[in-house]
């Protein structure tokens, strides 16, 4: 994995970077350093080695974690943990408009709500306090629970842009037309799917 400068990235970059030329190499790296990843923090007790793997982003860079992970398939481990970091970086960064989203679809989702722990109301901190549970949970505990409370908080966060900036009704990307916070919620609405796919996968023996 290479070092350097952090980046800033959006919660839209999940979509797939440019690939390496050379296809299998990029993609065995993705996998190995995933499973090396959570390997090592999950067999450790070390407060300090979990605070650097839950700071990934802010100390190697988004970017790197891009250049490695992101173009690996959602309900894949490499997959899931990109989307769990970009997910992490964009509460930390933007957390009283999500938290405005996450209120305004606590009540069109209540089994969403209680599955991912946010306290009611929630406050901004609240919300970034739960990111970094979630992440916390991938190292060290139930790593499925961690993804079924993060598939939670994206399902009701897409729920509450819906109802802010739609009728309330779930959107696809396709029918988001052209309403940026729209095509962000169909995009949560995608990765409440595949993160919930990765928790049954991870249950079975088979998210690698």
């Amino acid at each position: 994995m290479r070092f350097h400068k952090p980046i800033p990235m959006s919660p839209e970059s999940i979509d797939a970077q440019t690939a390496a030329p050379d296809q299998l190499e990029v993609a065995e790296m993705a996998h190995r350093s995933a499973a090396v990843l959570v390997d090592r923090g999950r067999a450790s007790d070390d407060p300090q080695l979990l605070q650097r793997l839950v700071d990934l982003p802010r100390t190697v860079g988004l970017q790197t974690l891009a250049e490695v992970w992101s173009a690996r398939p959602a309900r894949t481990l490499p997959g899931a943990l990109w989307r769990l970091y970009v997910l992490d970086e964009w509460v930390q960064r933007s957390p009283e408009s999500v938290a405005q989203a996450f209120t305004a679809g606590a009540a069109h989702a209540e089994v969403y709500r209680v599955i991912s722990g946010v306290v009611e109301p929630p406050r901004p901190e609240d919300l970034q306090e739960l990111t970094h549970q979630i992440l916390n949970g991938i190292y060290e505990g139930d790593l499925d629970v961690a993804l079924e409370r993060a598939a939670a908080f994206c399902h009701v966060t897409a729920t509450g842009l819906a109802v802010l900036h739609g009728d309330g009704s779930p959107v696809t990307q396709d029918e988001a037309h052209g309403s940026v916070e729209l095509q962000r919620a169909a995009r949560l609405q995608d990765t409440a799917a595949d993160l919930q796919a990765c928790a049954k996968l991870w249950l079975r023996g088979d998210l690698h």
